[in-house]
């Protein structure tokens, strides 16, 4: 029987002011009276901006810095959400101790680092400081044809799992899994972590379950394709619901396909459609109608599906159903991520590729000798940009890959947002400019990566 449809009308959106944007070296100085430093900005959204971050001291802030630091507006409420989860539930020591009791070689919860209020020009902005990240699975999925390997995903599984015991042990549900709020380590390619609270709910304050209630007015809160049934319905998420949306993200990864994906503007035929596949055996039939169906992930949704709504998983039960599936397929859980990835989450150029690299590179260096434009974003991590899906919604905090990797756009008169003199000149600056064109000879070499690089031409600001 289809679920009755909600007959509320949409909330309307706060409005919201952006936040100015602030300069090279700019001094914020957190509750605990410790100042950072901000270098480049990488990125904005919502209403927030964020930037190259680390501890302040008298030389300027590197293109590798450890942190990133996100502004917006005090009186904006999204990073005052996100806020509150890091600052109950993220604080490194908090996150290290709960790695060495559970004996995990890392925990992919970002460190919280600081946060204050910071005035300028008579206006008032709130600040975070956070780690920064690599690349999001998103963009590395998309790369991959849509699809991971089988043995990716059962760790990728396990990993979020680990997550997904530590936030809820802290009282909160994330609600937003998904591939493009995973990021990879800016280090180690094979660390994957889940970022963006945003929609982070504390579904037990003080020890005290949230009751089940359908409220018309919060259907279909999350991203469409992997929101829960729960959240459809329009009720506070849960811990069960976080475990359903990883699954449903499991088999998108896996399969590539998810029966609703083709009728994601209308939510209520993507609700009935899932509720319809509460057998789980039409949803693997869906899912794989030509393919051996990995039993673990239907072994792993049918024990989902047995969860109430206030019930504490056992995670280590489900952890045991991804082992299994590994274990099947010939496989082990050694950590491996087999993205091909090298350091910061790019992607490895094949051997076979590199004769075109160099042919390309002295193209782009005769191009650069004849002061040719070029139009181009400044980053501080290659990235293409997503495309955005209607009613892929995630409220709250302004997040993006964007915004963890490095990324500064120039403006529509082909200026940057801030001077760049600095990052150019002298024989510093022709040395980064130099290895800024092998990057451009790379870019035409792999053709619709649509990299992004830090790159100007030197005549270009003179």
């Amino acid at each position: 029987m289809p679920y009755k449809k909600a007959t509320a009308g949409k909330r309307a959106p706060a409005k919201r002011k952006l936040a100015e944007l602030f300069g090279l070296g700019e001094v914020l100085t957190d509750t605990s009276r410790k100042e950072w430093k901000l270098g480049v900005p990488i990125g904005q959204g919502g209403f927030g901006r964020i930037y190259l971050a680390d501890a302040n001291s008298s030389k300027p802030v590197g293109s590798d810095a450890p942190y990133i630091a996100k502004v917006e507006p005090s009186q904006n409420g999204p990073l005052f959400t996100e806020l509150k989860f890091y600052m109950r539930a993220a604080k490194p020591d908090e996150i290290h101790g709960w790695t060495k009791s559970h004996k995990l070689q890392y925990l992919g919860v970002p460190r919280y680092w600081g946060s204050g209020l910071h005035e300028k020009n008579g206006n008032s902005y709130r600040f975070m400081v956070i780690d920064r990240f690599g690349r999001d699975l998103q963009k590395i999925y998309e790369e991959n044809g849509k699809k991971f390997s089988h043995k990716t995903v059962l760790q990728l599984g396990l990993r979020i799992l680990d997550i997904l015991e530590y936030v809820h042990e802290h009282e909160y549900v994330h609600g937003d899994i998904k591939a493009s709020n995973l990021l990879l380590s800016y280090k180690n390619p094979n660390q994957v972590y889940l970022v963006d609270y945003g929609l982070a709910y504390r579904y037990c304050p003080e020890g005290v379950h949230k009751v089940y209630k359908e409220d018309p007015k919060r259907c279909h809160d999350g991203t469409i394709e992997y929101t829960s049934i729960d959240a459809h319905k329009g009720v506070a998420p849960s811990r069960r619901g976080d475990l359903e949306i990883l699954g449903y993200c499991m088999i998108h990864w896996i399969s590539g396909h998810l029966p609703w994906e083709d009728n994601l503007k209308d939510p209520d035929f993507v609700r009935d459609s899932k509720i319809g596949c509460r057998d789980i055996s039409v949803l693997m039939d869906k899912c794989f109608p030509d393919k051996n169906k990995p039993n673990e992930i239907a072994k792993y949704m049918e024990k989902v599906k047995l969860l109430s709504y206030e019930e504490k998983p056992v995670y280590q039960h489900f952890r045991e159903i991804l082992l299994q599936g590994l274990k099947a397929i010939g496989q082990k859980d050694d950590g491996v991520l087999d993205f091909g990835l090298s350091e910061n989450g790019d992607l490895q150029t094949k051997p076979t590729q590199k004769k075109k690299r160099k042919a390309a590179d002295k193209k782009a260096a005769a191009a650069a000798s004849e002061d040719t434009e070029a139009e181009m974003e400044v980053t501080g991590s290659p990235e293409k940009k997503k495309p955005t899906t209607a009613f892929s919604k995630s409220k709250g905090c302004f997040h993006s890959h964007m915004y963890w990797c490095g990324r500064l756009t120039l403006g529509r008169d082909k200026t940057p947002t801030q001077p760049l003199t600095p990052l150019l000149s002298g024989t510093e600056g022709g040395n980064r400019m130099s290895k800024l064109m092998v990057c451009f000879g790379e870019i035409e070499d792999l053709m619709g990566r649509l990299f992004t690089i830090y790159c100007c031409v030197q005549n270009r600001f003179k």
